[in-house]
């Protein structure tokens, strides 16, 4: 798309004489691409000013044309072609793309512009930079790739969420992510998969909502990183943005692509346990009765319940380019089966995107559009399950002696989780329907001046069935013998109206662009959780399906509004919140196939005005000035901030132009900017009292409580958005016409009125109050980044890339203290490892010094039996990327390696699982705990003892390709085969299973980083590629 309109804006904005000097002929032809006309291309007499361009239909005119003399024919994301005039009068030209052309032109906000021109921290990468092989979201496409960019998923599980930061973490409570704008779309920020607690064992993180869309499906993705570029999104813009572009056309006729990927993959690590006859050496060794636990079988649990997985990729398109447009349709498929037995995601995505051309050029359509399936099995694996575990925790606990049988008899059950009993009496699949559309018309109003509106629809609708059967043993929350299910729906709708116009002028020595708009974004939610125990049937299906049967007859039952309901042996309620709060007591429908059930209904209405303006202005090409202002009101905010005001400045001087700048430099361009943007990324409507019935389910003993009402909110008509200011200084640079590129930024970045729930000191007129505090977040840094192409000859290319970033994070000004980072285990309730203070970097390490074991195998402590401060951080101060590509003829390989360094990692795991004290209950350990000194009587209080360094350097990808030689007669266009390997290595010092996690254990409301805790395993992966077009 952003081709296809630089060749509309250069097509109308040229000036079709620029002089004459003497000629003889008059020269005519046709410029195409090798299959249509390309309009807007500049034919000029070269070493003069006498030139034109080519009009709808490609063609060209050129008077005064010397018969000796050479045509120049150019074209931004072409290759700049020289022709020798020969005494002809008719010539015609081919254009071919420019790769390096292509990557100068970046998207911004509404809009793109040539990377020469930027005046902010911008980086886009294009679809021959992306990460390869197997990639379930668009994120990992470009981990690594961009500095200042940290990309970390949530664990291995195929579909897992990801975080993103954009130099730093910069919210307390509200949202760190970055802004994703998908083809014009500003995207909610909430999550779209429906989820929940698994009974009996925790609950789980939410998948990453940008599964729905296909990564074969995307051009490039631009990162706007400094606040003079993401300023334009207003108080969306804090945390930077991402704006990612879909596939076009444009240049394409009558083109089939299908590509394939078939992949193998197998765990990455495993904890080193002990086998059968080591744990009964161990465990008799600290006076445990042998005979009493060897059940006779050798089991190697953590073979039980991991497999080799398979993966499956196949992408089909047709795309077309005809005289007023173009347009691609594309079908994908995807099935990425788990490592861990029992989880998959599978996708299917397609996509039409159409543009075309009315009125002579001045009218201009776009349809970008997308719709996907997303089905998500997932294993019985959470964050925050007891002593006994999840399917993990209890697969690295279990008895090796035990066999994996999962019906042992009564008298054989030991008390343990079985961990393949898990694996056969649990079911989780949650199915995930996505569609986006996003529908624009620009017009060319008058030379110079033009309009564009735009409608934006998003609407995402998710479904989970969760069940546990009761024909398990050992699970608690009354399972056994009842049985429990769970269905969780999510229905989210975002919707989008923008209008701008857009004026520009080229004067003598200058130029001038201006930018005003209107927008306007409502964000719908509402969603539904039912809860089920005591079933007939229990077969999971079956529970799943009597489940939904009773909530239809209960739900079709209720006359008017309603927030809850329950129905147990006592009958059934509801909960009203409207016309007035109320508890009914109607009768029971017919239809009810489980003994109780519990639902409870939530919705939620956000709006975003925005009217914003921006302005370009440019002299001699060497001096660029950008200002951009943007005012929002969010239904988010109190009374008297409805609307916040996100100004940015910007300047970039190009001093390569410069006479006294050594012709050495082929780019040297120095940038300034500032900018004020906000973050409205908070829970719905926290400045209005409001109340709300309780959380409500079902007992232990098939009781469903009716809950009271309580204030989820206090009245605050002062609360606010989050305000981010961020000054930026960078230089882009370039060598022997930019073959050796890089640049380098410092930044510093503050954010301010810190939105936080204050809870007040008891008695009181009220128990919180949501509140913007004075205190700050700062995040300062610098940034690098180099490419080099080595060697650029015919047969023999090679480039290699090098990024690198340093933050340093920081809470100033905060006089309180909150506990988080929740850590589970046997023995450690209410324990927690971070804690939130002024003076400390987020997500700071406040445990207990760590000092050994004395004679008696009980902890030393030399600072005392208290938690402090450790000096150390979650968060990575450096990220480091690294990636070469050589060409040879037809071969090509690439790699890529990642690394994070300068933060820490606490083990939960082996903190709950691996310690003598663990191996005294029964349960298996680690070969390390075996003769550490420690005694079984010893309390694993929350310390340093589990606290490690978790700096990384990991081979993320490599790929080898063969790109085969296609006759001209053929029916084929091009065909390639590769080979990829991702997370082929890994250095590291950590003990755990891999450094790269981020546990949800959230507390008092607080997010966390750095905690690890029974998370899913990675995979490597080999996966084998084919690419053919026809």
């Amino acid at each position: 798309m952003k081709h296809g309109l630089l060749k509309i804006g250069l097509f109308l904005s040229a000036i079709f004489c620029f002089g004459f000097t003497q000629a003889q002929e008059t020269v005519t032809g046709t410029v195409t691409d090798g299959e249509m006309p390309l309009p807007g291309v500049n034919v000029v007499v070269k070493g003069t000013s006498n030139g034109t361009v080519t009009d709808f239909d490609g063609n060209y005119s050129l008077n005064n044309v010397p018969t000796d003399g050479v045509l120049v024919f150019s074209f931004v994301g072409y290759a700049q072609q020289e022709i020798p005039v020969n005494g002809r009068t008719t010539i015609d030209a081919t254009m071919a793309e420019d790769a390096a052309a292509l990557s100068e032109v970046v998207v911004i906000g509404y809009g793109n512009v040539q990377k020469r021109d930027a005046t902010g921290a911008v980086a886009t990468v294009s679809a021959d930079d992306f990460n390869r092989g197997v990639v379930a979201s668009p994120e990992e496409l470009i981990q690594g790739r961009t500095a200042g960019l940290q990309v970390t998923t949530t664990s291995g599980e195929p579909g897992a969420g990801v975080n993103i930061r954009i130099r730093g973490t910069t919210s307390v409570r509200g949202g760190n992510d970055p802004l994703f704008v998908v083809d014009g779309v500003p995207l909610s920020g909430t999550n779209v998969a429906a989820g929940g607690s698994n009974a009996g064992f925790g609950d789980s993180s939410p998948k990453n909502p940008l599964n729905f869309l296909n990564p074969q499906d995307i051009e490039s993705m631009s990162v706007l990183k400094d606040a003079s570029a993401t300023a334009i999104y207003g108080s969306r813009g804090a945390n930077g943005v991402v704006i990612i572009t879909t596939k076009s056309g444009r240049g394409t006729a009558s083109r089939i692509d299908y590509s394939t990927n078939l992949g193998v993959a197998t765990p990455a690590n495993r904890y080193d346990l002990l086998g059968r006859e080591e744990w009964l050496e161990a465990y008799g060794a600290i006076g445990g009765d042998v005979n009493a636990v060897d059940e006779g079988a050798d089991t190697d649990w953590q073979d039980e319940i991991t497999r080799t997985a398979f993966t499956q990729e196949h992408n089909l398109s047709y795309s077309n380019s005809y005289q007023q447009g173009n347009y691609r349709v594309s079908l994908g498929y995807s099935d990425l089966m788990g490592i861990v037995e029992n989880s998959e995601m599978e996708r299917l995505s397609g996509r039409l995107n159409i543009n075309h051309r009315l009125f002579d050029d001045k009218l201009n359509l776009t349809l970008q559009t997308g719709i996907s399936r997303v089905n998500d099995k997932r294993a019985p694996i959470s964050n925050n399950s007891g002593f006994k575990g999840d399917l993990l925790g209890a697969a690295y606990r279990a008895n090796p002696t035990l066999p994996a049988n999962p019906d042992p008899a009564p008298e054989d059950f030991t008390g343990q989780i079985i961990p393949t009993s898990l694996l056969k009496y649990t079911e989780d699949e949650t199915e995930t329907d996505r569609f986006i559309l996003n529908a624009s018309a620009e017009y060319d109003i008058m030379e110079n001046l033009s309009a564009k509106a735009n409608v934006g629809y998003d609407k995402a609708e998710s479904y989970r069935g969760f069940a546990i059967s009761g024909d398990i043993q050992g699970i608690q929350s009354a399972v056994p013998g009842n049985g429990r299910s769970q269905i969780n729906e999510i229905e989210s709708t975002n919707t989008l109206f923008e209008f701008t116009v857009n004026y520009d002028k080229d004067f003598e020595n200058s130029k001038f662009d201006a930018l005003v708009g209107y927008s306007y974004q409502e964000f719908e939610r509402r969603g539904t959780d039912v809860g089920g125990w005591g079933f007939q049937d229990m077969n999971m299906g079956a529970m799943i399906n009597d489940l939904q049967s009773s909530r239809e007859a209960i739900e079709n039952s209720i006359q008017g509004s309603y927030q809850q309901y329950g129905f147990d042996e006592n009958g059934l309620f509801v909960n009203r919140l409207f016309p007035e709060i109320a508890t009914d007591r109607p009768g029971a429908p017919s239809g009810i196939n489980v003994a109780a059930l519990a639902g409870d209904t939530f919705y939620t209405v956000d709006e975003l005005q925005s009217f914003f303006g921006r302005l370009n202005y440019s002299i001699a090409e060497k001096y660029l000035f950008t200002a951009t202002l943007r005012a929002d009101g969010s239904t988010r905010f109190g009374g008297n901030n409805k609307y916040g005001f996100f100004p940015s400045g910007a300047f970039a001087w190009q001093m390569a132009e410069e006479d006294f700048i050594p012709d050495t430099f082929s780019t040297l361009k120095l940038r300034l900017g500032y900018g004020v943007t906000g973050n409205q990324e908070i829970p719905y409507n926290l400045y209005t009292s409001r109340e709300r019935f309780g959380g409500v389910g079902v007992g232990d003993n098939g009781i469903v409580n009716i809950p009271g009402t309580g204030q989820v909110t206090f009245r605050n008509e002062d609360l606010q958005w989050e305000t981010t200011s961020q000054t930026n200084i960078g230089l882009d640079f370039g060598f022997m016409q930019d073959r050796l590129s890089g640049s380098l930024d410092v930044y510093y970045k503050e954010t301010t009125d810190l939105l936080f729930q204050t809870f007040s000191a008891q008695p009181a007129a009220q128990d919180f109050v949501w509140e913007n505090l004075d205190a700050n977040v700062v995040n300062k840094g610098i940034e690098f980044s180099l490419d080099y192409d080595l060697f650029n000859d015919e047969d023999f290319y090679w480039n290699l890339g090098f990024n690198i970033s340093y933050n340093d994070n920081m809470v100033e000004d905060f006089d309180g203290s909150v506990q988080t980072g929740e850590i589970n285990g046997q023995g450690l309730t209410n324990a927690y490892a971070q804690l939130l203070a002024g003076g400390q970097p987020l997500f700071s390490y406040y445990l207990r010094e760590f000092g050994g074991f004395d004679e008696n195998g009980q902890t030393i402590y030399p600072n005392g039996d208290v938690q402090t401060f450790t000096g150390k951080s979650a968060l990575p101060t450096t990220n480091l990327g690294i990636s070469t590509r050589v060409e040879y003829k037809n071969w090509d390989l690439s790699t890529f390696l990642t690394g994070q360094f300068g933060f820490y990692v606490y083990n939960n795991t082996e903190n709950a699982f691996f310690t003598a004290g663990a191996l005294n209950s029964g349960s298996n350990v680690t070969r390390n705990v075996v003769g550490n000194g420690e005694a079984a009587n010893n309390a694993p209080d929350v310390s340093t003892r589990f606290l490690e360094k978790g700096d990384f350097l990991r081979l993320q990808n490599a790929t080898l390709g063969y790109n085969f030689d296609i006759n001209e007669e053929s029916f084929l266009k091009s065909l390639r085969l590769s080979l990829t390997g991702q997370n082929l290595f890994l250095i590291t010092d950590y003990s755990g299973l891999d450094p790269e996690v981020n546990t949800d254990k959230s507390l008092n409301g607080i997010p966390t980083a750095g905690i690890e805790y029974t998370t899913y395993p990675r995979a490597t992966t080999v996966t084998l590629g084919l690419n053919v077009s026809f």
